[in-house]
């Protein structure tokens, strides 16, 4: 590709609003960004006096430049947010986290409605309420709504195969419906409170308890009135806690933002009918060049502009101040969501105190992710003087295998920078070595589909490779290295138990022959430690979905049922789904099924 010539291009940019693409040698896209006037915004970039190190290595990358011209600055924030999303750009800023928030689903199309927690697509024949920051926060508050209401959370096939209570029902977390404890009208009532609660109309729930309260007490149920009290006295307790509940109400996202050292944590704080659900952090990937207000700009367009369930979305988002291009992200929110949205940047009372409490935890965020970004610098560092490296330590890729008996072994592979776990960059493998359970062929076939990937594809290597395993896996793992020819770039180790195995007694085995023994005190053994242990995990978790997957995708494997047992339980059960759903009991019940068999059932699907 010829040299670009940044003067003939700018001469006939158009100067109209629009997204400009900057593009490398081999036609990949460096960065995405919009401009209310292109031709303007892409001459900053080509200013001698350009002081940011970043974008300086930025436009010394740049190949040619695409511009695509839009009717206005809010059309070209949609395109760019579209842009940014697909192409991953390396030099834009990034957020990582773009998962769906969870929801509570009370199923109301049921004859007795079920509580459950719920993230995904939403259906018809159910209401949903939320969404909450967090899982924690969505069991947190499914726990109390059990504990008050009493509704129901099995599954129904669970339901409606009960002939006795469950646990649910003694413990005093249900009313056992499902076997006509309770009238289909007294149920329904609990339903109706726990949806009012849900909603944010607690102090109607409280005013509708108290009367049947009162009414109880008046026709001298005493029973009934002590329920009723100590019901009410548990949503008066909640009540209290959530002192920042207000009368007001209202749906409102407060947004804060904190920034220092080249890192920052955008908070954002969800309040829903005026109670706050809790908060959530968010880490987007900067040059460390941007200010704060750049970097939230970026933010909120790809958070709110994403592909989320539009519901989730509040009609009210609290700013910390006002944005320059605060006119044109609310133009293309409201575009986006096909209703009106409100950006505020000045607020008082309640609001404010919002804002506040979203900018401390942003505050007290940053503040933890700068203490351990300290300390795991200083472990790297301890690192490279325990190794004696030549070049730098930054990126660690750890390898572990985990099988059970050499059933569906699964290889694990992490990845650590001075940043931490980089979990989008961690991966996992299927390997199926010939001779069942053989670790060192597993991570032979696991660590040789890796780096020829990354070769091929021109990825990022590790400065180390550390393997979960002593002197012979790490030296499987340095032959395949070698015969890629990255022996010269990437430094290969393994980490053994040691003799007793013993934490803090590890040994540190290296291709020229030299064993370490660092100590239980040595920062650097910390550091290992800590990325063994991960890979470890994630290896585990992998290992069990897939040996479960296999598991549930049949019964051909179970010991001791064969093809009439088989025929026998799925005649009962009607499919796989009601009989990996059965009690110990109810598979006990089956034709042909003892209950040693069906305890080996149980086990199997359960395990």
């Amino acid at each position: 590709m010829p040299q670009f010539d940044a003067k003939q291009f700018l001469a006939h940019c158009a100067r109209k609003p629009g997204v400009y693409r900057m593009l490398d040698d081999d036609g990949g896209v460096l960065y995405v960004g919009k401009a209310r006037d292109l031709r303007a915004r892409l001459n900053s970039y080509f200013q001698k006096n350009v002081t940011g190190a970043k974008t300086r290595a930025l436009v010394s990358r740049i190949a040619g430049v695409e511009t695509t011209v839009t009717a206005s600055e809010a059309e070209a924030l949609l395109l760019e947010q579209s842009l940014i999303k697909s192409l991953r750009p390396p030099y834009n800023i990034l957020l990582r986290d773009d998962k769906s928030y969870p929801y509570i689903k009370i199923t109301t199309s049921d004859e007795y409605p079920r509580i459950t927690f719920h993230r995904g697509k939403r259906r018809p024949g159910s209401r949903y309420f939320g969404p909450y920051p967090s899982a924690g926060s969505v069991r947190e508050t499914l726990a109390l709504v059990e504990k008050v209401f009493r509704v129901r959370n099995c599954r129904d096939s669970f339901f409606r195969n009960r002939t006795r209570p469950c646990l649910q029902y003694q413990i005093e977390r249900c009313t056992a419906p499902c076997v006509d404890f309770v009238s289909r009208e007294a149920y329904a009532e609990q339903v109706r409170m726990a949806m009012d609660f849900l909603s944010g109309r607690s102090r109607q729930v409280s005013d509708h308890l108290t009367e049947q309260m009162e009414k109880a007490a008046e026709q001298l149920d005493f029973e009934r009135a002590a329920e009723l009290r100590d019901q009410l006295a548990a949503i008066q307790a909640v009540q209290q806690k959530q002192n920042v509940e207000t009368d007001r109400g209202g749906d409102v996202d407060a947004v804060a933002i904190a920034v220092r050292h080249g890192l920052a944590v955008v908070e954002v704080l969800m309040v829903r009918q005026g109670r706050v659900l809790g908060h959530r952090s968010f880490r987007p990937d900067t040059r460390g060049e941007e200010d704060s207000d750049e970097i939230l700009e970026a933010f909120l367009a790809q958070y709110y502009l994403g592909e989320r369930d539009d519901q989730s979305i509040p009609r009210e988002i609290v700013l910390p101040g006002a944005l320059p291009g605060q006119a044109a992200l609310q133009e293309a929110m409201e575009t986006h969501l096909g209703r009106r949205i409100r950006l505020a940047a000045r607020v008082r009372g309640q609001r404010q105190a919002w804002l506040n409490m979203a900018r401390t935890n942003a505050d007290q965020s940053l503040h933890a992710d700068l203490a351990a970004r300290e300390h795991l610098e200083q472990r790297f560092h301890a690192l490279e003087t325990l190794l004696e490296a030549d070049t730098p330590i930054r990126r660690i890729e750890c390898f572990d295998i985990s099988h059970t008996q050499g059933e569906r072994a699964v290889a694990s592979c992490v990845v650590f920078d001075q940043q931490g776990a980089r979990k989008a960059d961690y991966r996992r493998f299927n390997v199926s070595p010939e001779h069942g359970g053989d670790d060192y062929e597993a991570l032979e076939e696991a660590v040789r589909r890796r780096y020829q990937r990354v070769v091929k594809e021109e990825a990022k290597l590790p400065d180390l490779l550390l393997i979960d395993g002593g002197k012979g896996q790490m030296q499987r793992s340095f032959e395949v290295i070698q015969s890629l020819h990255l022996d010269n770039q990437v430094l290969v180790m393994g980490i053994g138990k040691g003799p007793s195995r013993r934490p803090g007694l590890e040994v540190l085995y290296l291709p020229d022959g030299r064993e370490l023994v660092p100590g239980g005190a040595h920062a650097a053994l910390h550091l290992l430690q800590q990325v063994r242990d991960e890979a470890h995990r994630f290896a585990i978790t992998g290992h069990r979905a897939r040996r479960g997957k296999a598991r549930r995708s049949g019964l051909e494997d179970i010991p001791g049922v064969g093809p009439k047992r088989r025929k026998a339980l799925l005649n009962h059960f009607g499919g796989l789904k009601q009989l990996r759903n059965a009690s110990r009991e109810e598979l006990a019940r089956v034709e042909g099924i003892n209950a040693q068999t069906a305890e080996t059932l149980y086990n199997w699907f359960h395990e």
